[in-house]
């Protein structure tokens, strides 16, 4: 359990910078060297190397050298777990605000209620 949780931290820590997400979101259209990566950023090399370092060590994308070309690409499988994570979330989420929206439209009828009971005392 507790390697599972490490897991998300690092993926989720690897998702909070806008510049990972778009690595990421341009990864999901299939491979690409760092260089073509760090093109829209205009960052020099090393600083989209540590990005890079990153989302490998997430889980969320593995690197492979060829010569001097490093090449990136997604590995779906940590997104799917941060995704089955998230959902858990949302339905928790949504029961307490089902209830709280149950109990919100039974209020009025309790304070009317609460309100008769208070006059007759």
């Amino acid at each position: 359990m507790t390697n599972k949780k490490e897991a998300l931290d690092r993926v989720f820590h690897a998702l909070s910078d806008a510049t990972r997400r778009a690595i990421v979101q341009r990864l999901t259209e299939g491979p690409a060297s760092v260089s073509t990566l760090s093109e829209p950023f205009g960052m020099a090399k090393p600083t989209m190397l540590q990005h890079i370092r990153v989302l490998e060590q997430s889980g969320l994308i593995g690197t492979e050298k060829s010569g001097r070309v490093r090449m990136c690409a997604m590995k779906p499988a940590m997104l799917s777990d941060a995704e089955v994570w998230l959902s858990r979330q949302r339905t928790i989420w949504e029961g307490r605000l089902d209830r709280m929206e149950t109990y919100v439209k039974h209020l009025p009828a309790k304070e009317k209620k609460n309100a008769k009971q208070r006059r007759k005392t």
